[in-house]
């Protein structure tokens, strides 16, 4: 288990300069708060002793990196970081000013979840956070949030799953049960690593990683954004295709760049996200958030592989999120096309594609498609931007792949060459189609 800091040691690891909210005048004539707990007070008054906190949150704004951030600290040692109705008050006020600043925002997460002894109170407070984190997203604020040890119940399944990126430390125990109302089992399920493993936060991070991980990633949300994001220039051949079949070739050819190189090429750094949120995650597609010329861009890669159903929901995501932000988008299509066994139907192959289609369509930020290999079927068509899309001249966009369009067709798999050459999936035929803008200029020519 990661090292317990107490909230402000962990502030002070990762921000500079930290100032408390002023709280406003705090009265309360509850006598063993809400529900007359025995002893409550009493107990109440020994955290608050123990450790010099008054609550179970601390929240103030300081410097992280370069960005001023508003910030919300859990102290575990003061009755295990729950969350009663003096926690809501002091949460709920933080975001009040964050949103007064336009502060992004940084939760620090360490709590056992709502406070037993203030009954439903206490987990009435989840409704009036789940509200804030509404709020802030619609005022186009980010939102992070980092998962200390523990990062369980209420706060997990509000601050911590609702942020707009989640970050945890290794090892540390996250999971809506705590470990002491868990059933018997895989305790690796409530862990950091495995709350990653299935897709449901963005990546796992050392303790000492924290302070620079943090700062990256908010010079990429709350830093300056692009008006667009540029095409970027093919890196692979100059030369266009002759023939479909060519084309399908040349896009399939094991020294055809991938993604992982235009992403290089294009940003100066970046961060990605990770998983759906829902219990999947695809590696082959690369989302996140880069900067180019000191400037935000998002980014949703297809990595050459059949994408699976949660892929297209973390393409959706990362849209979604984008859009939010006001921050420009770049796609980069290449796959034969969907995942479409039996395991990606059980998945939701369809729903899923469906909402990258939606998510696509109804955004307001500019979103700039670049074909850069595979452009198989709706798989591919999902990721490109209608009106903005260009190709490469070793790639190839196709209503399905020669293969699948044959066996459609009842030809013999003799006849997959001619078939390609029919289907006009050449990048100039697609341009001439009018599905795309242009076929970019090579890197040589772009300088």
């Amino acid at each position: 288990m990661p090292e317990r800091l107490s909230a402000r040691a962990v502030i002070e690891t990762v921000a500079t300069g930290f100032a408390e909210f002023d709280y406003g005048p705090v009265e309360y004539s509850e006598v063993d708060g809400p529900i007359s707990w025995p002893g409550y007070d009493e107990a109440h008054a020994k955290a608050a002793k123990r450790t010099g906190e008054s609550e179970s949150v601390v929240c103030g704004h300081g410097r992280i990196g370069g960005t001023e951030a508003a910030v919300i600290a859990f102290e575990f040692g003061f009755l295990g970081g729950s969350m009663g109705g003096r926690t809501g008050d002091r949460v709920e006020a933080a975001f009040v000013r964050a949103r007064e600043l336009r502060l992004p925002l940084v939760f620090l997460i360490a709590t056992g979840g709502s406070r037993m002894q203030e009954g439903m109170r206490a987990l009435s407070q989840l409704q009036r956070v789940a509200r804030q984190i509404a709020l802030t997203r619609e005022a186009g604020l980010p939102q992070i949030a980092v998962l200390r040890d523990p990062a369980t119940g209420g706060g997990w399944a509000t601050l911590g799953a609702g942020a707009d990126v989640t970050l945890a430390l290794s090892q540390a125990q996250v999971g809506f049960a705590g470990s002491r109302v868990r059933p018997p089992g895989d305790a690796h399920a409530y862990t950091a690593e495995a709350q990653y493993e299935s897709g449901h936060i963005d990546a796992v991070v050392e303790p000492d990683e924290l302070p620079g991980v943090l700062a990256s990633w908010l010079g990429l949300l709350a830093g300056p954004a692009a008006t667009e994001a540029p095409v970027p220039p093919a890196l692979g051949r100059k030369e266009l295709p002759e023939t479909g079949w060519e084309a399908v070739r040349n896009a399939r050819a094991a020294e055809r760049p991938r993604a992982q190189s235009y992403l290089d090429h294009y940003f100066d750094e970046r961060e990605e996200i990770s998983g759906d949120l829902c219990g999947g995650r695809d590696p082959g597609v690369l989302c996140g958030f880069g900067k180019r010329n000191g400037e935000t861009i998002a980014y949703v890669t297809q990595a050459g592989t059949p994408t699976l159903p949660s892929g297209f929901r973390t393409a959706a995501r990362l849209v979604s999120l984008a859009d939010r932000l006001g921050l420009p988008i770049l796609t980069i299509v290449d796959t034969l096309g969907a995942a479409n066994d039996a395991a990606a139907e059980g998945s939701g192959a369809g729903p899923s594609i469906a909402e990258l289609f939606l998510a696509v369509a109804s955004a307001k930020v500019p979103i700039t498609s670049l074909v850069i290999g595979e452009g198989g079927s709706g798989g591919a068509l999902a990721f490109a931007a209608p009106g903005r899309t260009w190709m490469t001249p070793d790639s190839y966009f196709s209503v399905t792949s020669p293969e699948a369009a044959a066996s459609i067709l009842k030809r013999d798999p003799s006849e997959v060459p001619e078939t390609a050459n029919q289907l006009r999936l050449r990048p100039q035929d697609v341009v001439e189609l009018g599905v795309a803008q242009g076929i970019a200029p090579h890197v040589e020519d772009s300088r």
